[in-house]
């Protein structure tokens, strides 16, 4: 599939590393071409014979799944500026809408979340699903934690668009872990804030520990 990411930090490398290893395109979208252009350099080099290169916003309509891996409130810009080229698209949401000056809130009302309140904010038809939020971007480069393949916790309210990004994460090697409904992404967000709060402790875990669901 054509997988189309905004941003061109961390987690944008750690998706698309992910995403390549699948066996997907990859075109990376990013405020500053030449950091999109670095980030794909990188990419081609860890992957050699990948197919990723740097893409203006204006190709998001050849997009399958358009990755939101910025910050939030630059999610809400993005949705807004993309307007209809959203429409009928499956966008996956990553964003953690945490206060990082405590670690200890939301910044979301306590009866919605970043994806819904992204989602109402997209143009009608755009499928906004809720995934990898939970995930550091070191431990997607590896794919694993402890010989473990990280697990991906998945909420939309479009089957057909959480299948899709069920389908991208095991295709890279991860773990899908499909919760239900975008009404989910509260839980997911809250789990992570926790997640978060925990690397911050003297003891840390070096923002690569994973949350694992481990069954008999």
């Amino acid at each position: 599939m054509r997988v189309f990411i905004v941003g061109t930090g961390n987690m944008a490398g750690g998706i698309a590393t992910r995403a390549l290893a699948g066996g997907h395109t990859v075109r990376l979208i990013g405020t500053d071409p030449a950091k999109a252009t670095t980030l794909a350099d990188a990419l081609s080099e860890r992957t050699p014979g990948a197919d990723v290169a740097p893409a203006v916003p204006d190709a998001v309509g050849s997009a399958d799944v358009v990755v939101l891996a910025v910050p939030f409130d630059a999610a809400k810009q993005v949705v807004t500026e993309y307007g209809d080229q959203l429409a009928g698209k499956t966008v996956v949401d990553i964003s953690n809408p945490v206060d990082f000056s405590t670690f200890d809130s939301l910044t979301v009302p306590a009866d919605s979340s970043a994806a819904q309140q992204l989602a109402e904010a997209a143009a009608p038809g755009t499928h906004m699903v809720k995934a990898f939020n939970t995930t550091f971007a070191g431990s997607l480069v590896a794919g694993e934690v402890g010989g473990l393949p990280l697990d991906v916790f998945i909420a939309g309210d479009n089957a057909a668009a959480r299948d899709q990004v069920a389908e991208l994460a095991a295709s890279g090697g991860l773990n899908p872990v499909v919760v239900g409904g975008l009404r989910h992404a509260r839980e997911l967000e809250g789990i992570q804030l926790l997640h978060m709060a925990l690397q911050t402790r003297p003891e840390g875990h070096g923002w690569m520990s994973a949350i694992k669901i481990v069954a008999p």
